[in-house]
């Protein structure tokens, strides 16, 4: 789970990370008034979707040079920025060329810069470590640092006791912080880590970390994403969930409790298990075809999820077709039969559909299928599933 970036500095701030000072604003009119508030002769009013590159990025039908994050010095003009941007749709390269609404902002004090870093924190799967990366380039994307100029990220794995001393200075000195400040770093990064522990973070991203030219070291822009399966112990973290940022055929698999991710290809998969999900979309692509999703019913389906999990597939206008393709264990395959036959009525089948069922109750699955007068072609096993629902959709 994702959330705005006010909402990550305000849960930063309670674990002791310094950030600035700022509020949410969902109005021209509440904007106006944070900007008020703050002490700064100089305020930043930043766009708040879940997509980088907002300072880069450009509102539709605006034909100004503005981005997504605009640096006011004349207080009294946060109103009309505020109005250009609220309810405008942001493109940046992250969002693709649909962009996204902005529903909230950001209004935060300005900050006298004098060094941009780049940090973040984050899981090293393949170790099965916390890992700290940075790199001097603050500002940039790691994805460039790293194409460009690697030698310059700097990455430090914690072992599963704890940051230390020698972490915190170990990444300090990587990131030439004057001897100075090496004391004020080393406790933001220890906290930085305490936080990403607390919260159950899977990444916390700090671009840029700056150093201002008072010598304070602050989070100047702050992005956090959670572990899913934890989020029972934050309900907290839970709550800021926008809704208005996640896709609508995502968020109705979450109701139904079904695992979807949709994808750009034409031929919708409905499948049990995540390992054969990811097998059925890899075959798709070998057979020279494009998964449209991902979608895993899970081990205890019912028919209702099955009937629910079809019409989400269907609501992707790129599905020219449909792969079923059931292991039945915990799910019996008579189950699944009758699911896709409640589907198939429900919502008018009108693309060609392909069911492969293996396992617990096949035969039972089979004949009610076959009973059934749903259009549709059964298949032997997983490959001779993905040649026909491949060749169905090309017109073959």
């Amino acid at each position: 789970m994702n959330i705005h970036e006010y909402q990550a500095k305000q849960l930063l701030k309670e674990c002791g990370v310094t950030v600035p000072n700022g509020k949410p604003a969902f109005t021209p009119q509440e904007a106006q008034e944070v900007a008020n508030e703050l002490t700064t002769d100089v305020v930043v009013v930043k766009s708040q979707i879940h997509a980088g590159g907002r300072g880069a990025g450009r509102f539709k039908d605006d034909n100004s040079d503005k981005g997504g994050v605009r640096v006011i010095f004349d207080k009294s003009t946060v109103l009309s920025e505020a109005e250009s941007m609220l309810g405008k749709i942001l493109v940046t390269k992250q969002t693709g060329a649909d962009g996204k609404q902005v529903n909230r902002l950001y209004v935060e004090e300005g900050s006298e810069i004098a060094t941009e870093i780049y940090l973040s924190v984050l899981l090293d799967r393949a170790l099965g470590k916390v890992m700290f990366m940075c790199s001097q380039e603050g500002g940039m994307d790691i994805e460039d640092v790293a194409e460009k100029t690697p030698e310059k990220i700097i990455r430090r794995h914690i072992e599963i006791s704890g940051i230390t001393d020698s972490d915190t200075k170990y990444i300090a000195d990587g990131l030439g912080i004057p001897e100075a400040l090496t004391s004020q770093a080393q406790e933001f990064l220890s906290k930085l880590y305490d936080a990403y522990i607390k919260l159950d973070a899977e990444m916390i991203e700090i671009n840029p970390l700056v150093i201002t030219k008072q010598d304070n070291i602050i989070a100047l822009d702050a992005k956090m994403s959670f572990d899913n399966n934890a989020l029972y112990r934050h309900k907290d973290v839970a709550e800021l969930k926008d809704e208005t940022e996640e896709d609508p055929m995502e968020l109705e698999a979450d109701n139904w409790e079904l695992n979807y991710v949709k994808l750009d290809g034409q031929i919708g998969c409905m499948v049990n298990g995540a390992g054969l999900a990811m097998a059925t979309m890899d075959i798709i692509k070998l057979k020279g075809s494009e998964p449209a999703n991902f979608l895993d019913v899970g081990g205890t389906a019912t028919a209702e999820r099955v009937a629910a999990a079809f019409k989400i597939i269907l609501s992707d206008s790129n599905v020219k077709g449909i792969l079923v393709n059931i292991f039945g264990g915990i799910v019996r395959c008579d189950v699944i039969a009758n699911g896709i036959i409640d589907a198939a009525k429900q919502v008018n089948l009108s693309v060609p559909l392909v069911v492969r069922l293996e396992g617990t109750n096949v035969e039972l699955g089979k004949e009610i299928l076959a009973n059934s007068d749903i259009d549709l072609t059964p298949a032997d096993n997983l490959e001779d599933a993905a040649e026909k629902i491949v060749a169905l959709v090309k017109g073959k």
